[in-house]
């Protein structure tokens, strides 16, 4: 599952933003958790609560036109696949409604996203599943502006709106958006945020229909394999697994495989109403009953496997883990009690 999530490519995008306006380092790092090695993975997905954040962090710290720094740092390819389904199809009407559909490639695919043709004029809706106004203004002028650039970069033409609506509130001068949009017609305080065109649904985009058959499927394949960015504590899980399996098991080896301190680690863990203690026995615990579960190993190595000093030790803890003895656990015998937090 993918709702509530965004691609890293677009949480990366924000977090350039975010630094490029102001927001410290520090700051920045401490309201969004995202594990630099799993932002190179395609598939990887961020929750949506990290996004708005930083889209608050860039509100405050940028003001007026924030939205668009946004879409000046992410510029053709920055998005990856998605940002090239603007030259999909053979006319523009198509390729966007092929860029609505596969919207999940760059945002949450709850976002209502649609394209709307009267006629001649061609809107693209846009909107959010949440109620954040103040947070909602740089999110607004980057997506309509992103549009926009990326209409005139699969169309080859410097096109003009002849309308932009904003749902949120006029404050204060808006020059800025007459500069980006190139209109003055400029709406504030509508319905719907979105983009309108006259007369351009048929002009030519995509050239190649097999290549944007090709650009379709591999956006469906990453979506199809797209997973959420593991937690900061399934990070340190695995952490504290890959110290078990060296034989080096230590608060100092966990906290370095993190990246961090010990004493920021403690009081991560804290923070998360946990412990060290606890956490380490969780991870022990279920790799044991793995390997009971899926191996015919003996109690004593299953004990020096997870870290005990031999099958007495793990006999022990078994039980106050589970009201089993690791015996009764592999043949399936029913629990007589449970004695232990876990």
């Amino acid at each position: 599952m993918i709702e509530g999530t965004i691609p890293t490519r677009t949480a990366l995008v924000l977090q350039q933003t975010a630094l490029t306006v102001g927001v410290s380092p520090t700051h920045l790092s401490g309201a969004v958790e995202m594990d630099p090695v799993a932002l190179g993975d395609d598939r990887i997905r961020v929750p949506i609560e990290s996004a708005w954040r930083m889209w608050e962090m860039i509100g405050f710290a940028g003001g007026p036109g924030a939205g668009l720094c946004a879409s000046a740092a992410a510029g053709r390819g920055t998005l990856g696949v998605w940002d090239y389904l603007f030259s999909s199809r053979a006319t523009l009407a198509e390729s966007l409604r092929t860029v609505m559909e596969l919207r999940s490639a760059v945002t949450d695919p709850s976002v209502d996203w649609q394209v709307l043709e009267d006629g001649g004029m061609l809107t693209v809706r846009v909107g959010v599943a949440v109620e954040a106004d103040p947070v909602f203004v740089p999110v607004e002028e980057f997506v309509l502006a992103l549009v926009l650039r990326r209409v005139r970069e699969a169309t080859g033409a410097h096109i003009i709106p002849i309308r932009v609506a904003f749902t949120h509130r006029a404050s204060g001068r808006h020059a800025h958006l007459i500069d980006e949009f190139g209109t003055s017609r400029i709406d504030f305080g509508a319905s719907h945020s979105e983009i309108s065109f006259l007369d351009i649904a048929d002009l030519p985009t995509g050239r190649d229909p097999h290549l944007g058959d090709l650009l379709c499927d591999y956006a469906r394949l990453t979506l199809a394999g797209a997973r959420p960015l593991p937690s900061w504590l399934d990070r340190f899980h695995t952490a504290v697994a890959d110290a078990i399996a060296s034989g080096d098991l230590s608060l100092g080896t966990v906290s370095a495989r993190m990246l961090t301190s010990p004493r920021t680690l403690q009081r991560r863990l804290t923070e998360l109403g946990t412990g060290w203690r606890d956490e380490v026995d969780r991870v022990r615990r279920q790799r044991a009953m793995d390997l009971l579960r899926e191996t015919d190993l003996t109690v004593q190595a299953v004990a020096a496997r997870v870290g005990f000093s031999d099958a007495r030790a793990l006999r022990r803890a078994f039980v106050q883990w589970t009201g089993q003895s690791p015996a009764d656990f592999r043949t399936g015998q029913p629990v007589q009690a449970h004695r232990g937090p876990l």
